[in-house]
């Protein structure tokens, strides 16, 4: 899955990927968290997710350095030429750093939905979560900008869908 998403297609060819394998002990650090987060914020869904991250057998964090742009000044990022971009003061919000390059967010689209494809050819269970990126990049499991989480498992039914809210 990391080289699916590693070789898969970047825009301008530049590749401004993180990726990180989570397991073991790391692993659990990661599911507790989500399950504060889930107190702390009052979204039950952390705590959803944080049982997602305790079945599974591994964790693929990926993420994308956002401030990597590729010289297109297309101003989708609400500047008007990329040295704008490049130039301006990083920013942390809620759960991810910003402003971002879109094509490196398209990369980063990108680069999950080949690591999944892997997955799914090799009968792995998975599920993008973006409450996992939040809360690997809080605890510096991750420290690119803007991070999702994929979490694995081989089991007789996905854990990862019909899933229960609480």
């Amino acid at each position: 899955m990391a080289i699916s998403a590693r070789t898969a297609p970047k825009a301008a060819g530049r590749d401004s990927l993180e990726i990180v394998l989570v397991t073991g002990e790391d692993k659990k650090k990661l599911s507790d968290y989500m399950r504060r987060l889930a107190e702390e914020r009052n979204i039950p869904n952390f705590t959803r997710d944080a049982m997602g991250v305790e079945v599974s057998s591994a964790v693929l964090l990926i993420g994308v350095w956002g401030d990597e742009t590729i010289g297109l000044n297309c101003g989708a990022c609400g500047f008007e030429n990329c040295s704008e971009l490049k130039k301006a003061e990083k920013k942390e919000g809620r759960d991810f750093r910003g402003p971002s390059c879109a094509y490196k967010i398209m990369d980063l689209g990108i680069a999950l939905g080949s690591a999944v494809k892997t997955a799914s050819i090799l009968n792995v269970d998975n599920r993008i979560m973006y409450r996992i990126g939040t809360a690997a990049r809080a605890l510096g499991m991750a420290k690119s900008d803007v991070v999702m989480g994929i979490p694995l498992a081989s089991a007789g039914k996905s854990p990862f869908f019909d899933r229960v809210f609480r």
